[in-house]
């Protein structure tokens, strides 16, 4: 059995679950670097990250650089003698930091490596009409998420599941898995298998305004996919046009309905109680909706106070 000495590196909530199974399967976590303070809200007041929070609430050692290259913090995380590194959603190291410790530093990705290699791999995969995603762990090398293959996990994405319930369910799956990992490696029987490119492999692009963009012109599956591979966070959007309005909106869930119609798509159809978007066969049915400056709201909601003309329209 290895003597471990572990420096744990996150930052989102995301990073938290693992952190806690490591705290209570009582191995000694000698340090955690997370991201440094951001100011937040309108009074710009300092906000700490999930990681940080945690970290505190465990008296653990806390280490914020600004520079992961800088003499004093290579410096201060050499002296902490860590012989293994656990990275979870934190961002890309430098070969001075991840070469560090005696049994290497390792990476826990929400996707089944090598496919969504990336900055947002929950959402890509739900976007794409994925059924399957899944966690992978991984030997840190001087590309993005390429490295040596340690352990993978496979979990079913569910027809109506969006972003953030798969999140959730990864968050779960991938804490155990590098728990898993941290066993293997403390007894010494770790294996590894190179990943392996293929021509096809799909890639999960940093998130942005113009890809979170809503195309009506595109088909009912597609348009609903990347509703709910985009929420709850970032959220997709559109801009409706209704009369002398043009209000930029985010969507946070819809419903499918098949259907044929001759309406130009984008049109929008609605009632008192509904409110409908016409695409390719069919319509999107717009369940959870937030306009600007307003709170996300369900549609009735929604349409109890706002009403559309009838050459309404989505962009």
């Amino acid at each position: 059995m290895k003597d471990l000495r572990i420096v744990f590196m996150g930052t989102p909530d995301f990073a938290v679950e693992t952190l806690k199974i490591l705290v209570e399967n009582k191995y000694n976590i000698v340090g955690v670097i997370t991201a440094p303070d951001k100011p937040a809200g309108r009074g710009r007041k300092l906000n700490e990250s999930a990681v940080k929070q945690y970290a505190k609430e465990n008296n653990l050692n806390i280490l914020q650089p600004t520079n992961l290259k800088n003499g004093d913090f290579l410096n201060e995380l050499k002296s902490l003698r860590a012989n293994l590194q656990v990275v979870v959603a934190f961002r890309m190291l430098p070969a001075v930091v991840w070469q560090i410790p005696e049994y290497g530093t390792f990476n826990l990705h929400a996707s089944l490596l090598p496919n969504y290699r990336g900055a947002a791999p929950i959402n890509w995969a739900i976007i794409n009409g994925e059924t399957k995603s899944g966690v992978s762990t991984f030997f840190i090398d001087e590309k993005i998420d390429t490295g040596a293959m340690i352990l993978q996990e496979e979990v079913d994405i569910e027809p109506d599941e969006n972003a953030g319930e798969l999140h959730d369910k990864l968050m779960a799956l991938g804490s155990n898995l590098v728990l898993k990992t941290v066993k293997l490696i403390e007894v010494g029987s770790i294996e590894t298998k190179p990943q392996v490119d293929t021509t096809d492999i799909k890639t999960a692009y940093k998130l942005n305004k113009d890809n979170c963009k809503i195309n009506w012109q595109d088909s009912l599956d597609n348009i609903y996919n990347h509703i709910r591979g985009l929420s709850p966070y970032p959220a997709a959007w559109c801009t409706f046009i209704n009369g002398e309005d043009a209000l930029d909106v985010k969507i946070y869930k819809a419903e499918k309905e098949s259907a044929e119609h001759d309406l130009n798509l984008g049109t929008i159809v609605s009632t008192k109680k509904s409110l409908k978007i016409a695409v390719l066969n069919g319509y999107l049915s717009i369940l959870e909706i937030k306009l600007p400056g307003k709170k996300r709201m369900d549609i009735k909601s929604l349409l109890n106070g706002y009403s559309f003309t009838d050459n309404a329209k989505a962009l």
